[in-house]
Parts: C-alpha cells; sequence; structure tokens
C-alpha cells in the first residue's frame, strides 16, 4: 500500500494486523506486550492531548528524554497531526538543549524526566509537559484527524533531527515522510524486515539510525522490545528474544571482546574448540569448506547466541566502520551483520548489505537514492531521502547541497562491483565508536582558553571517547610549576596534573559524548615550516596523526 504519511501508515498497519504484537515494554521485572491496536490507542490519546494544547500542522513539538512507549506515542501523533517531531539527545547540557528548541521554534516540549524538563524550562514561550505522566485531556474529532492522514503529502517535513556542524553549531537536518517511507520500502527487502521480525530497541530515538530502524519493523507489522536500561541489556535479551537489532560496532565489539575474555578463562582443549568454531564459521561464511562447523556450531555458536536471546539472526551496523574482525566473530557465530551507510542528511539509510550478497567489508549498495563518485572522490547522494535542508540556515543547506540536487557527504569512497567503500573522510567531524558525532573545534576552542595550552588537537574517529594532543605554552607553565628550562613537559607529573585540571573544567561545560577521556602532552612546536600547519595557520590533522600515530593508538 502508499502510504502518504509515518501516522497514515501506522494507522494502516494497526487498521490490517489490530492484534498482531507491536511493542514489548518493561513492566517490573518482566515485559508487557502491546498490539497493533493497543499501540494506536495509546497514539489517538496522545494525539488528543497534543490537539488539546492548540498544536497545528507544521508546529515543531521537541521530545527530549530517554527511550520509552511514550516517546513512541507522542512521534507517532506528532505524525498523525502533520506536526515536525524535533528530537533531542537526553545527555546534551542545557545550553545546547535551549539552543536547539529556540531555533526550531518549538511551542511545546514532552520531557521525560524532572531533570530533562528542567533544562528547557526557562525558555519563554516554550510550553514544557512530562512526557512519561498523564498529560493534559484533549478532544479530537476521529474524522477530521483521519481526514488529516488521508490527505498528507509525503514530501512535508515530518521532522528536523539536528546534527553538529564543523563550527559546532546544531543544524536542524529537515526530513520528509518520504524519505522514511522510501527507505522502508527499499531496505525491508534487503534485511527481511517482516510481521515475524522482533527489534531490541536500545539506540536513542533521537539518533536517525534508530528512527529508521523502529519505522522500519512497524512498516512491515513486526514487534519493537524496549531495552529497559543498559544494566538490564543481559535479562532483556533474554525476554525479549529478538531477531533483529541495530547496533554501532563498539557495542557489538564490547560483546565480542567479553565473549572472548570468557573463553581465555576456559581448559585449553575448550579454548581451541571455540578458535576452531571461529576459523570454520568464517570459512562458511565466505562460502568456502568448512567440514565441521555443523557440529562445532551446537558446542560453540548455539551459546554465544543464546546470551542474545537465541533468535538473532540480524544485525544492522551503522553509525561508524564496522572492523572486519568483528563482522567475522558474528557471521561465524550465525548471525548476519549487515554494515549500512547514511548521514543525518539522507535518512540514515542510503547504502546497506543485503542479506543473500554481503560484502561484509563494505557498507552495501545504494538503495532508494541516486549515487555518484564526484571527481575528487566524495559520495554525493541525490533523491527523496535526501533532507530538504538545513532549517533556517540558507548558506548551510546550499554548501551542501548543489544546484542540481546533490548532497555532498565529506566522506571519500569507492565502489567494488554495486558496493560502496568508504576509504576517507573529507569533513573534520569525529565519529565516535558508538555512532556519536562530535565537532572537534569548539572543544578545541574552549581548551585554548587555558593560558597553559598552546595548540591542541582534539581526536576520537572509531574511539569510545574523544583524546587530546596538547602542546603546552611552555613560558606559562614554567612559571607556574617553577621548573627549568631544560624539563620535558610531555613525561613531567606535574605538568599532566595541571592539564587535567584544566580539561576537567572543559569537560564540565560539554556534553557527555564530547569529553575529552585521556590526552597527552607534545613536546613539540607546529609550524607552517615543519608541516603542521596550513598557509592559513590551520593545523593538518593527517600530518598529526601520522606523526604521533603511537601516542594517539596508546590512548585509545
Amino acid at each position: 500500500m502508499q502510504y502518504s504519511s509515518l501516522g497514515h501508515m501506522l494507522r494502516e498497519v494497526a487498521r490490517q494486523y489490530p492484534d498482531r504484537p507491536a511493542l514489548m515494554l518493561p513492566s517490573g521485572k518482566a515485559f508487557e506486550t502491546l498490539t497493533y491496536k493497543q499501540v494506536w490507542e495509546y497514539v489517538q490519546s496522545f494525539a488528543a492531548s497534543l490537539s488539546g494544547m492548540g498544536l497545528q500542522k507544521g508546529d515543531r513539538l521537541v521530545i527530549l528524554g530517554e527511550n520509552c512507549s511514550e516517546w513512541l506515542y507522542a512521534h507517532y501523533a506528532a505524525q498523525s497531526l502533520g506536526l515536525v517531531t524535533v528530537p533531542i539527545y537526553p545527555t546534551l547540557p542545557a545550553d545546547q538543549a535551549q539552543y536547539i528548541a529556540r531555533d526550531c521554534g518549538a511551542k511545546v516540549a514532552l520531557c521525560a524526566s524532572a531533570d530533562h524538563a528542567a533544562k528547557l524550562t526557562s525558555l519563554e514561550g516554550l510550553r514544557v509537559e512530562q512526557l512519561r505522566e498523564a498529560l493534559p485531556a484533549g478532544a479530537l474529532d476521529e474524522s477530521v484527524w483521519n481526514a488529516v492522514m488521508d490527505s498528507a503529502d509525503p514530501t512535508e517535513v515530518c521532522i528536523f533531527i539536528y546534527t553538529s556542524g564543523t563550527t559546532g553549531q546544531p543544524k536542524g537536518a529537515m526530513l520528509t515522510h518520504e524519505a522514511f517511507l522510501t527507505v522502508n520500502k527499499h531496505a525491508a527487502p534487503y534485511l527481511e524486515f517482516d510481521e515475524k521480525t522482533v527489534l531490541f530497541d536500545f539506540l536513542p530515538l533521537s539518533h536517525v539510525f534508530e528512527q529508521i530502524a523502529t519505522c522500519l519493523v512497524w512498516h512491515g507489522g513486526g514487534c519493537i522490545g524496549m531495552n529497559k536500561n543498559l544494566a538490564s541489556m543481559a535479562n532483556d535479551f533474554q525476554a525479549i528474544q529478538p531477531t533483529a537489532m541495530a547496533a554501532v560496532p563498539r557495542f557489538l565489539e564490547a560483546f565480542m571482546d567479553r565473549v572472548i575474555d570468557t573463553v581465555k578463562k576456559q581448559p585449553p582443549i575448550r579454548q581451541k574448540l571455540f578458535h576452531l568454531f571461529l576459523s570454520q564459521g568464517v570459512k562458511k561464511a565466505q562460502g568456502g569448506f568448512a567440514p565441521l562447523h555443523g557440529l562445532l556450531d551446537g558446542l560453540v555458536g548455539a551459546k554465544i547466541r543464546e546470551r542474545l536471546g537465541g533468535r538473532l539472526t540480524t544485525v544492522i551496523s551503522g553509525g561508524a566502520a564496522l572492523p572486519k574482525h568483528v563482522a567475522e566473530f558474528y557471521l561465524a557465530v550465525g548471525v548476519n551483520i549487515l554494515q549500512g551507510y547514511g548521514l543525518t542528511e539522507t535518512t540514515g539509510g542510503s547504502c546497506v548489505n543485503h542479506r543473500t550478497r554481503n560484502k561484509y567489508w563494505t557498507v552495501g549498495e545504494p538503495i532508494g537514492v541516486e549515487m555518484k563518485i564526484a571527481e575528487d572522490g566524495e559520495i554525493l547522494f541525490r533523491g527523496p531521502t535526501v533532507m530538504k535542508g538545513y532549517y533556517n540556515l540558507p548558506e548551510a543547506t546550499a554548501e551542501a547541497l548543489d544546484p542540481d540536487g546533490w548532497f555532498h557527504t565529506g566522506d571519500i569512497g569507492e565502489m567494488e562491483g554495486k558496493s560502496l567503500k568508504i576509504t576517507d573522510r573529507k569533513k573534520d567531524i569525529l565519529v565516535l565508536g558508538n555512532g556519536k558525532n562530535v565537532a572537534p573545534l569548539p572543544i578545541e576552542n574552549r581548551i585554548r582558553e587555558s593560558r597553559f595550552v598552546s595548540e591542541v588537537v582534539v581526536l576520537g574517529d572509531g574511539m569510545d571517547y574523544c583524546i587530546a594532543l596538547l602542546l603546552p605554552n611552555k613560558e606559562a607553565v614554567r612559571a607556574e610549576l617553577g621548573l627549568a628550562e631544560d624539563v620535558l613537559m610531555a613525561s613531567n607529573d606535574a605538568v599532566r596534573a595541571l592539564f587535567k585540571k584544566e580539561l576537567d573544567k572543559v569537560n564540565k561545560q560539554i556534553a557527555h559524548f564530547e569529553m575529552v577521556k585521556k590526552f597527552a602532552v607534545i613536546d613539540d612546536v607546529f609550524t607552517i615550516d615543519n608541516g603542521f600547519l596550513t598557509p592559513k595557520l590551520s593545523i593538518k590533522r593527517k600530518v598529526v596523526k601520522e606523526k604521533y600515530a603511537d601516542i594517539i593508538a596508546s590512548l585509545g
């Protein structure tokens, strides 16, 4: 069926499969299952409340909080009314949350806790309500409501998702109903998401990756199982027994490392069986001869899968590059790990591997979008999944979208057959191992405010956290600590303690995922002559990463 909006999509799926499981929610020590009929009744109730608050088509609704059923109800209620959802990461500090709410012109904010609400209550003209408490009652003319959904224009904007720019100022990418519906249409056959799919939901709904994953599941009539929290993941896997999951590489690698650490404590014979199982599993996944795989899978593989609920068959990996050895671990275990690629500006799903032709070292094939490689190697996308632009930022929009409608990703790539390989990054934006985007410049600028810092480079691509290479203002440091001229600062404990104190001050001013967790002091000086600076005195990050590769590796 052709859907006109996300609200229309969920309504029609609920009508077609009213008694099918749609949502599994933590309830005490157990889980409660809601049908599509029940979910849609909650959505209708939220729609009545939002309508009663005076929200009208095109108005912006902020949702600030961790994943919960009410998050989804509010979002799809907004979509059914023609509102624009504006998610805000629950971990953002108050000033950044306020910037987004103010920039988008939101009239109402639904917050999942009092702490979240406190970040926004000082904003004039913004109504702040508790998402998980009873919202004010409102009347809803059901016939009018349905008519709004029936007549919705799929090319209208449905959500602003804010993403960091090179200057650190968040930009609201405007995505349409059509963008999500197009990804649904083209990704579903690649992933085989249907009515039997049970998704383990744990990535933040404020991120485009989980937005599209949950949308895909409900588009196909499947069920979303909501993880209670990180501490309960092991138990939640057993309760939900998912068949699919969207995850970032760092999470996948962490689980793999825990399995390997457990194996290291086993007797030598079991360790040999484990490594033999992995080698046989990789051969099988690559189409090779693996005669012992079936036997070893029962002894080893089944036990590993049991830790993930016993039914997990598909993992979509995105948000950062998937290491080859991590992919091979899951393939050996019998979990089809499908790497994909996309940006917030392209609705998260521009490429993905097909379940039966999985080139796991690539990000897969383009889906529902035109793609080309520019002369300089930059990856460009065009089509219905590409954003309309950045809200209220015409210059930034013009920089990202050329006159022919091509979105410039800032990533460098090449084709391997029909599949895309990412080979480099053109932009300075850091992508951490957990998929979080970090703009290094504003962090560096804050650090440079210290009189003891001459220069700083913040790094973190593929790492669990941000790190910093610090060049001291040697004169100021010597004066502060009473050091002699010939003291090497890189290895001096007093210097390190001084810089840690300075970084602690900065870390209190930024989001948790932006914090600099480790650092190194560098005794060198960056100049144009030694190749570290451009004629404009910009730092050549590639040169820095090459020169200090060993130090960087030791901090990661």
